[in-house]
């Protein structure tokens, strides 16, 4: 019989609130099937199970908040015989009352509204919380009729200016600041706990950026590339260079990552960020990179991230090329021991084989953790991220 435990999912998180169950007791699930929606400073993260087996007992009911490492189900093994029902402290109270127990499903049942239950996405259900609105009263037009985040945002629209008004005064502080809240706290922990050094150097991105452009003419334009592509797996597989900031600092020592896991730090529509991770990110082509970056920015923002996305990212990049900074430096989010950031791609005069032209270039930066790397390893790591990105083709 196997425990399945609250997850943790990042070092700022000490509990979570769990949303729905999506199994039953005696539903088989496969590692890897979605099997609860929980509750996070973060927004709704999907849980998965890491165990194939049974569902053999639900511990915890929606709606409980639950500290990480928690028990909340048992899973059993394929052929394992279901575990006897352990003696609750209520069980000698309810055999000697039997018959309130008959009632319950009775005629009281069809009368209440119990029965026909509404789905809701945990998305919507936080909005709809934050604007004061039951959803369990609309019409959902999402999958399966299921209550979506549209569907309350128009309900809320719809509703007349004086109980909108009454409803944002009702409205607990935003979510939001709860995350920025976590967020601050994991950052202050980084900055007294790890002993940065920072790096950066500014590279020629010219060449990357001409190719990309070639590459993305001859793509459908729901398949094309932004640069944002090139910098993550050129990330990945300079990383494979210097494996040393790639991995863990945990129990006083260095725990190199089990594969490459770039994590892509996504600002989110209402505040915050989030870093998921892009798994085995130097083993995929660009167009794959592509698709999952674009898949997570989707999924964030709609509250539909998944546990294992934010539990096990082994580095994070991180880009506010976009809103015109030349550079940023970061600060590590433990327990991971580097982070790279990128600014905005800018023109600057260069020198070309002795000559001054004008090139687009970009400022990277490196944040590590001096317990396990130095200056002249991440030195290294800079000049493995500059040598790839001026040899694009080696990157899809």
């Amino acid at each position: 019989m196997t425990e399945f435990r609250m997850p943790s999912l990042g070092s700022d998180m000490e509990a979570g609130t769990l949303v729905e169950w999506l199994v039953a007791p005696g539903d088989t699930v496969s590692r890897g099937d979605i099997v609860a929606v929980v509750e996070t400073q973060k927004g709704a993260i999907e849980i998965e199970t890491f165990e194939a087996g049974v569902v053999d007992r639900l511990v915890v009911e929606p709606g409980t908040e639950v500290p990480v490492g928690t028990v909340i189900a048992h899973i059993r093994g394929a052929g394992e015989p279901a575990a006897p029902e352990a003696p609750a402290p209520e069980a000698p109270e309810a055999k000697s009352k039997p018959k309130p127990k008959a009632p319950k499903p009775a005629a009281a049942k069809p009368a209440g509204p119990a029965p026909t239950r509404v789905r809701v996405s945990p998305v919507a259900r936080r909005r709809a919380g934050q604007l004061g609105i039951d959803p369990e009263t609309l019409a959902g037009t999402g999958p399966g009729g299921a209550v979506s985040l549209e569907d309350v945002e128009r309900a809320a629209a719809a509703a007349p200016a004086t109980a909108a008004s009454a409803t944002r005064a009702a409205t607990p502080p935003d979510a939001s600041a709860a995350m920025r809240r976590a967020i601050a706290a994991a950052m202050a922990r980084s900055k007294r706990e790890i002993p940065h050094y920072y790096l950066s150097t500014t590279i020629d991105l010219t060449r990357a950026l001409d190719w990309l452009e070639a590459e993305n003419r001859r793509l459908p334009v729901a398949g094309r590339l932004l640069y944002g592509a090139l910098l993550v797996k050129a990330t990945a597989l300079a990383l494979g260079e210097v494996p040393e900031l790639n991995g863990f600092w945990r129990d006083d020592g260095f725990v190199p990552g089990p594969g490459i896991h770039v994590g892509a730090a996504i600002a989110l529509r209402r505040g915050g960020l989030v870093a998921p991770a892009i798994h085995d990110t130097d083993g995929k082509d660009l167009g794959a990179v592509m698709q999952a970056l674009r898949d997570l920015v989707q999924r964030a923002r709609g509250g539909r991230l998944r546990a294992s996305e934010l539990s096990d990212p082994t580095v994070t990049v991180t880009s506010l090329g976009e809103n015109g900074v030349e550079a940023v430096f970061p600060v590590i989010y433990p327990p991971q021991v580097a982070i790279v950031g990128f600014g905005s791609v800018v023109e600057r005069p260069w020198s070309v084989d002795g000559r001054i032209e004008s090139r687009r270039v970009i400022t990277a930066s490196l944040a590590a953790d001096h317990r396990v790397s130095d200056g002249h390893r991440g030195a290294l790591f800079l000049r493995a991220l500059d040598r790839r990105l001026q040899d694009p083709e080696t990157l899809a």
